[in-house]
């Protein structure tokens, strides 16, 4: 990476730590850090809700290009306690993105310490997310990280109050950047002149919990189950397939293909599972206290994702660990009124 024009020498030494999710603000405050002629390692947080297609490999390719070391981290397990319950609450669906930065900020000063660096650098973009990047957000997610000045948003850098390099006197004020709002104009235009290409297209929804259908599911399980009884397969599953609420005790959840019918099968342990033996159709699991009329009411559900022809008997195999019976069952019929009021999140 090119350095920037400097009239004085006084970053040597001095160590950045770069959260990098693979889109471009993150992407280039971390150019722009060494541009300024820091140190930076990065890291990139795995907290099991991001849905955008390669950004790992993106951060990866990233690094690589601009020198930068990068330390990957596994925060899934600890990220579910900001889930479960955000002190700020959630955003428009089952998002909590105030929490969110502070967990993620949090996590990176603990990097910034064992790497013995001097500050933590995001790419955080002033007005550009009306629930986490207004000001008093920004000045929220500072003082409860506990990072303070030591947080810096070098895009925005000339908008918002002085931060501890800039008081240290390793910047000046005009070496950041005055970026603000929605629009990726500029940041497109920096990213072109820099030479930058490895980074996710901004497009938005890079959130699983963003999305309504898993917002809908979520909040399903957290009032049905409670969210302290949720562990990481349970918000894992989520994600998969066609999900129906046939009772408060009693989830159905269908594959779509082959690729999903694989993946509920790997959870099937503490669940009731439904295949067919005798024609082509889904793989799928019961989850809760169901009775029998419960599990024939599933088999038929399933069955309507089946081969079986309409108004047909179809056997479904009903399994839970090593028990195994088998139902002869009709498909609940496609114009059934009763799918739109079970299905969830579509």
């Amino acid at each position: 990476m090119e350095r920037a024009h400097r009239s004085y020498d006084t970053v040597m030494g001095k160590k950045a730590v770069a959260l990098l999710s693979g889109g471009l603000d993150s992407a280039l405050a971390c150019a722009l850090a060494l541009r300024l002629g820091f140190e930076v390692v990065g890291v990139n947080l795995a907290t099991g809700f991001c849905v955008g297609q390669g950004r790992c490999d993106t951060v990866l390719a990233l690094t690589q290009r601009l020198g930068v070391p990068l330390r990957l981290l596994d925060v899934g397990e600890e990220f579910l306690t900001v889930v479960r319950a955000p002190k700020f609450g959630y955003g428009s669906a089952m998002n909590p993105c105030l929490d969110c930065r502070v967990f993620m900020v949090r996590e990176a000063g603990k990097v910034m310490e064992r790497e013995g660096a001097d500050f933590v650098i995001t790419g955080e973009v002033l007005g550009q997310r009306p629930m986490s990047q207004h000001r008093r957000a920004l000045d929220l997610v500072a003082a409860e990280s506990g990072l303070g000045d030591r947080l810096v948003r070098p895009l925005s850098g000339r908008l918002l109050p002085a931060t501890f390099p800039e008081r240290m006197g390793w910047v000046r004020r005009e070496d950041w950047l005055d970026i603000q709002g929605r629009s990726r104009k500029r940041q497109l235009a920096l990213a072109s002149q820099w030479g930058l290409t490895e980074f996710v297209q901004p497009s938005g929804g890079c959130c699983l919990l963003l999305t309504r259908p898993y917002a809908v599911r979520l909040r399903d399980a957290f009032t049905t189950r409670g969210a302290d009884a949720l562990g990481r397969d349970d918000f894992a599953l989520l994600r998969f397939g066609r999900h129906f609420r046939l009772s408060p005790t009693v989830k159905v959840v269908v594959g779509r293909d082959e690729g999903e019918n694989a993946v509920l099968a790997g959870f099937a342990p503490g669940r009731w599972v439904l295949s067919f033996p005798d024609v082509p159709g889904p793989v799928a699991l019961v989850e809760g206290e169901p009775a029998a009329c419960d599990l024939e009411l599933a088999a038929r559900l399933a069955a309507r994702y089946s081969d079986a022809r309409p108004g047909e008997p179809v056997t479904v195999r009903v399994r839970y660990g090593n028990n195994v019976q088998e139902l002869t069952v009709l498909p609940l019929p496609s114009d059934d009124p009763q799918l739109a009021r079970w299905r969830l999140g579509e």
